[in-house]
């Protein structure tokens, strides 16, 4: 990697109605009544838990131990497809309202503040550790040109859909208040960030967590939190932290 509570209630049974109450807001890619017969939840509230907790924690936590560099992308790829599937499955999702919502909520100055801070942190860690500053633009243009062309694409957009609004409308209910949900949420996204095996990674993922989770849960914007995610992105590899998010550069502590 680099690595949204929606759903509308079920109109059927009373599992149902267990599972897809009325959630803390309405979303972009929300309805306002989910598939008959909540069609698409776990029967039961533990095995949501134990969906969210497989997909959060012991898929991440494979990957980071026992896979081999060369197939964690490989891995993440499907953890990402899967997760897409579930997203489809859960109840009032629409991904017509998923792709045209929200896009009042982009606005240059969060941006704007989120890239200034990310360089900020960028210089003083390089500058900490001994990095070089700005390393890629200087060294390869060109293959720094195509990230900040297709990192959005290809990795900021898949992270977003999985991590907002499959978090927020399938899970979302599972951890009361919306504080709490938006820490948890940026906990797992630094979870999904542990195979680079890197306290720097952990900490920057988790702040950038909870930056991209209040784009979608307090200012309901998905456009938002993707274009702040590819902006961050794009400063730390234009700073010259790559290496930092590059699987070949991993060595794990054991």
């Amino acid at each position: 990697m680099v690595d949204e509570s929606l759903a509308g209630a079920g109109r059927g049974g009373p599992v149902a109605g267990s599972l897809t109450g009325p959630g803390r807001r309405r979303d972009p890619g929300g309805g306002g009544g989910g598939r008959d017969g909540g069609r698409g939840w776990p029967r039961s509230r533990p095995l949501l838990w134990a969906e969210f907790l497989g997909l959060y924690l012991a898929i991440p936590l494979v990957i980071a131990v026992w896979l081999p560099p060369g197939r964690m992308f490989a891995a993440l790829f499907a953890m990402t497809a899967l997760g897409l599937v579930l997203l489809w499955r859960t109840p009032g999702f629409s991904w017509r309202r998923l792709a045209t919502e929200g896009w009042g909520g982009v606005r240059a100055a969060p941006v704007l503040a989120l890239v200034a801070a990310t360089l900020a942190v960028s210089v003083a860690v390089l500058w900490a550790t001994g990095g070089a500053l700005f390393a890629l633009p200087r060294a390869r243009p060109g293959l720094w040109v195509a990230i900040l062309v297709l990192y959005p694409l290809l990795s900021a957009l898949p992270q977003e859909l999985i991590f907002r609004p499959l978090f927020f409308r399938r899970y979302g209910r599972l951890i009361p208040g919306e504080r709490a949900a938006i820490l948890a949420n940026a906990a797992v996204f630094a979870v999904a960030h542990l195979m680079y095996w890197s306290w720097i990674v952990a900490a920057m993922t988790f702040a950038g967590g909870l930056v991209f989770a209040w784009a979608y849960e307090v200012r309901r914007s998905l456009p938002l939190a993707v274009v702040l995610h590819a902006a961050a992105g794009g400063a730390l590899f234009t700073a010259g932290m790559g290496a930092y998010f590059y699987s070949g550069s991993v060595v794990r502590p054991f």
